[in-house]
């Protein structure tokens, strides 16, 4: 999936250019021996002078360098190893001190490079006024295993004074186990457990005064509410996406029903006081998710490789609450981080804020334009960073309506199923 190409300057250029970037889910199996997934799109061109020039307008204070690698985005650097953090700034910053937040999702460390990437993360302390505090926000997808997912937490909780994280589909896969679990939901307590022991918050609390809260989701086919693509012949969900054969539920819970995603979403009452006291506490919140909260955060199925995408992405479970969440917040103060796409994403939807920052897979970083050095994105900063990331589909739909009665493919699209698939 290569989403991330800059948008050309008229609407029809935009859509050629998107074409050429657009992809379809990072779970979904190939059914092309020329692609290592179905979704797989084109390398993506260079960025665009007018992106490069966005990228020069920061927060100051912001700036960080990955350990060889120069940054050149809107992240801060990071503080040192827990241990070297003083007790005042890992319960919160103290007054008058500068508090950052950093974003990201779909860590996916089974890969060395992403891992490797992790690693290279510095350890000093960054350009913070005072006892600052330097918080990252995981939004799920670390690893496939749970040791993997042990090993990323405890570097990532030794470069931040404070690690939020979610569970994403992958984090709950069993296949590579080895029979440790019983189920996915056995495998899910594993992980939290593995959190509590590593200082890993996964529950409500404030940082300075932002008050920062997971959001337990899971995705159910009834989420998609757009007219489906019947022009080609595409594989079932069943047949393409690994979370079916990865994940093993008990017997009440199913994919073809929302079962799931109402489990995960109750997970989220046993924190309701605690949400209650961060609503009551703070006027700045960030919720944050591993999956969408609303399907205007993904393209529209005839830009997809895949069309059945919006079927496995999504809760309205997860809407509604974090509408409830955030319904006293304004001008600028809301905001919700999520995952799970790969699609890169900053856009504004009814007074809130919707940001992605995946890493994602190598392969896939090497074609999109936002390059890995603009990660962790750094969306607070005493204050939520106002400006808006540049993203290749967040942009585009900036700037062009979106037609979810539209079901005559793409360009891009119809040339990869006159390739691969019959039509009827």
């Amino acid at each position: 999936m290569t989403p991330h190409l800059p948008a050309a300057s008229s609407s029809s250029a935009t859509t050629s250019r998107a074409a050429a970037a657009a992809a379809a889910h990072h779970h979904l199996l190939g059914a092309a021996a020329a692609h290592n997934h179905l979704l797989d799109a084109a390398a993506a061109a260079p960025s665009s002078p007018h992106h490069r020039r966005r990228w020069r307008r920061r927060v100051p204070g912001c700036g960080l360098r990955l350990r060889g690698a120069p940054v050149r985005c809107c992240a801060a650097a990071v503080p040192a190893p827990q241990a070297a953090v003083p007790a005042r700034a890992r319960a919160g910053a103290a007054p008058g001190a500068t508090t950052r937040v950093f974003v990201v999702s779909d860590l996916h460390t089974d890969y060395p490079d992403n891992m490797e990437w992790v690693r290279r993360l510095p350890a000093e302390v960054g350009a913070g006024e005072g006892a600052g505090l330097d918080a990252l926000v995981v939004a799920g997808d670390v690893a496939e295993t749970r040791d993997n997912f042990a090993r990323t937490m405890e570097v990532l909780r030794g470069r931040f004074g404070a690690v939020f994280y979610v569970p994403g589909n992958h984090d709950l896969w069993l296949r590579r186990e080895g029979g440790r679990y019983m189920d996915s939901l056995e495998k899910l307590t594993a992980l939290l457990d593995a959190c509590s022991e590593l200082g890993v918050d996964t529950g409500p609390r404030m940082i300075g005064d932002l008050g920062i809260i997971p959001l337990f989701s899971w995705y159910h086919k009834s989420f998609d509410k757009e007219k489906d693509v019947n022009s080609v012949r595409v594989p079932s969900l069943e047949m393409a996406c690994k979370d079916f054969h990865a994940c093993k539920w008990p017997s009440d819970l199913a994919n073809d029903d929302e079962s799931i995603a109402l489990y995960f979403d109750k997970l989220n009452d046993k924190n309701h006081d605690a949400i209650e006291e961060v609503k009551n506490s703070s006027k700045q919140i960030l919720t944050f998710s591993h999956f969408v909260p609303r399907q205007e955060l993904c393209p529209e199925k005839r830009m997809l490789y895949y069309p059945y995408l919006p079927k496995v992405i999504g809760s309205d479970f997860l809407e509604r609450r974090l509408r409830d969440i955030h319904s006293n917040r304004k001008d600028g103060a809301a905001c919700h981080v999520f995952g799970h796409t790969h699609f890169c994403w900053d856009s504004v939807v009814d007074e809130i804020r919707y940001i992605q920052a995946p890493l994602a897979y190598p392969r896939e970083r090497k074609r999109r334009m936002n390059s890995e050095g603009w990660l962790p994105f750094c969306v607070y900063r005493d204050g939520f960073n106002p400006e808006i990331y540049p993203a290749l589909w967040s942009d585009y739909y900036n700037k062009n309506k979106r037609e979810p009665e539209n079901t005559q493919l793409a360009p891009w699209v119809a040339r990869h199923f006159a390739k691969y698939h019959k039509f009827h």
